[in-house]
């Protein structure tokens, strides 16, 4: 069964300078609850529907199945997604062994950035470039699908001590 364990920080430093590879990436969902997603996104020319499972106490941990769709596909199901588009753009950065994906939102969500790093054990150690802020591993209020319903400028000044 394919899992993913990622780690999310926020940043709090500069990053484009570090980065090899940018995407602009636009996402809906089809249905979100419990922890459970289906997704629909559109990253550059490539479309990709998601399906999540819940994230473990943690939330370090979750199931993860994404098939490549046709841009079309991915066109048509955008439409019948659910309102809140998540709209980004990712930098990829390496550091040490790993490559931290670092996405900076618009729209609702502007003046986020949050960098992932994807790791093969829950316990695997890693470096952290300098421009990491505070660890948001499991805080679900940095959840694409649910900053999709509760957009970052609604709470941005309840997390000022974490910047």
């Amino acid at each position: 069964m394919p899992f993913e364990i990622e780690r999310k920080f926020l940043v709090t430093g500069e990053f484009r300078d570090q980065a090899y590879n940018c995407t602009h990436i636009r996402q809906g969902y089809i249905c979100s609850g419990n922890g459970r997603t289906v997704r629909v996104r559109i990253r550059d020319e490539k479309g990709y529907l998601t399906i999540k499972g819940p994230s473990g106490e943690e939330g370090l941990k979750r199931y993860e199945f994404e098939q490549e769709i046709s841009l079309s596909d991915a066109e048509d199901l955008m439409t019948i997604c659910k309102p809140g588009i998540i709209d980004k753009n990712r930098y990829l950065v390496r550091c040490g062994n790993h490559v931290f994906e670092v996405d900076e939102f618009f729209g609702e969500n502007e003046g986020l950035v949050i960098a992932e790093v994807e790791l093969q054990s829950e316990d695997e150690t890693f470096e952290k470039p300098d421009f990491i802020g505070r660890e948001v591993t499991g805080d679900r209020r940095f959840y694409n699908a649910h900053m999709r319903k509760n957009p970052f400028c609604l709470w941005k000044d309840d997390i000022r001590e974490l910047m």
